[in-house]
């Protein structure tokens, strides 16, 4: 197993087909003992308990400074340490340039990029006194390509945004053994995508990825146990794309 006896805390993970549950199973399948971070703190305690004992389920709004303290507090406390952090977090809103506010503007960095900032500073502390850890931050293929099918111009911003904030938090935590990496998802099939492909969409997109599919949130949960796990013991300011193809780079 190729997290024994190591502790994950992952926000964002108590929607039913996210990516965040689907890399909780995966991590608790492999060993790891898995804090859920979500908004809705029952969703998040019931989540927690589907995975099996020995998991905890916590209130977290990642856009708020205190809640995240408190989180990270409480998961430390639980655990005894934290090993990994998952960014997974995010809302989207499929907007154009003109009709994005600054309520939107506001909502949509605030949730996807502050809250990895937030999220971030509560546990790197904990993980520099350790001397070690995993940081891995959701980011998005509309933050290289320009734009997305559910996103708009704000959410490409926020995700570009992350990587930013993630290869300079690579570059300053490095000396101290904590390691910050990015994954870059393409079109995966979640509560944010379904039920608003039509088969017409479908068939378009699927000529554009030359795996042939549409991607499944266990697809960008092996990237980030990739990246949680000792196999990326050296990989530290990676990107990595989980598109099928999608966008290759040149």
């Amino acid at each position: 197993m190729l997290l024994d006896s190591k502790t994950a805390v992952i926000s964002g993970a108590a929607s039913a087909r996210g990516i965040g549950l689907a890399t909780a199973r995966l991590f608790a399948e492999h060993g790891a003992r898995v804090a859920i971070l979500d908004l809705d703190q029952a969703a998040a305690r019931a989540t927690a308990e589907s995975l099996g004992r020995g998991h905890i389920g916590l209130a977290c709004n990642v856009a708020d400074r205190d809640a995240c303290q408190r989180a990270a507090e409480a998961a430390i406390a639980a655990f005894g340490q934290i090993d990994i952090l998952i960014n997974n977090a995010g809302i989207s809103q499929p907007l154009k340039l003109m009709e994005i506010g600054s309520a939107q503007w506001d909502a949509v960095l605030d949730v996807n990029l502050r809250g990895v900032l937030y999220l971030s500073q509560a546990f790197v502390p904990h993980m520099r006194t350790r001397r070690r850890g995993s940081i891995a931050c959701m980011s998005s293929v509309s933050a290289q390509r320009g734009g997305g099918i559910f996103g708009g111009p704000h959410y490409s911003a926020a995700k570009a945004g992350v990587l930013g904030l993630a290869k300079a938090m690579a570059r300053e935590l490095g000396p101290d053994g904590v390691r910050v990496n990015c994954v870059t998802p393409g079109l995966i099939q979640t509560d944010i995508t379904g039920g608003k492909l039509t088969d017409e969409m479908r068939s378009e997109i699927l000529k554009g990825i030359p795996l042939n599919r549409l991607g499944d949130a266990r697809d960008v949960a092996g990237a980030y146990l990739f990246l949680a796990s000792d196999l990326s013991a050296y990989i530290t300011g990676a990107v990595i794309d989980v598109n099928g193809g999608m966008l290759i780079h040149g």
